[in-house]
């Protein structure tokens, strides 16, 4: 016989306040809470890069760059994520445990985490009036696709695989340049 399991309902305070606390990190959607997957190598190796490329590149201006460990809130939904790498250059965009208003965002796939990521955390992100670009790493070959917004609000869709192409990141007035190689130096693939 099939038992039913009470659905145990969280506020975000009670969140917030147990996270820093719990042995998994977990993602919060409108009261409920899921943990997250670990992560592989790769994985961590295509986040590190990623992260390290961008803190190389702001270096000297007041654009912060976080990754896995810092909370992405969405206020009007009452959701919280961990995106893998977070690029935000609002300065009163501070609190402590999560950011808000993030130019950019960047996902490095998985296979437990690419359905979610491409439509679920995408349906979320594409609402934030500050990102204006959302990246899609994979992890199991070398090829990026991204979402830019530009000034009209509209989004579009790109691709990046080959190793003499350039995508370019403007986050406030900072331009920062990306290739293959630097979302994949010293990434061994499947």
């Amino acid at each position: 016989m099939n038992q039913l399991h009470k659905v145990v309902w969280i506020s975000e305070n009670e969140y917030l306040e147990g996270e820093p606390f719990a042995k998994i990190r977990h993602e919060y959607i409108d009261g409920q809470v899921y943990a997250m997957a670990g992560a592989n190598a790769r994985h961590n190796l295509i986040s590190g890069n990623v992260y390290y490329h961008l803190k190389t590149a702001t270096r000297g201006t007041h654009c912060q760059v976080f990754m896995n460990d810092m909370k992405f809130r969405f206020s009007e939904q009452k959701i919280f994520y961990y995106p893998d790498v977070m690029l935000c250059c609002d300065t009163e965009d501070n609190h402590d445990l999560y950011r808000e208003k993030p130019c950019l965002i960047v996902e490095v796939l998985s296979p437990s985490t690419e359905t979610i990521d491409r439509r679920e955390k995408w349906l979320t992100y594409q609402r934030i009036k500050s990102l204006r670009y959302y990246l899609l790493v994979f992890s199991n070959q070398k090829k990026v696709e991204y979402y830019q917004r530009d000034d009209e609000q509209n989004w579009h869709i790109g691709i990046l695989e080959s190793f003499e192409e350039i995508l370019n990141i403007k986050c406030e007035q900072k331009t920062i340049a990306f290739c293959l190689e630097d979302f994949y130096q010293d990434v061994p693939m499947p």
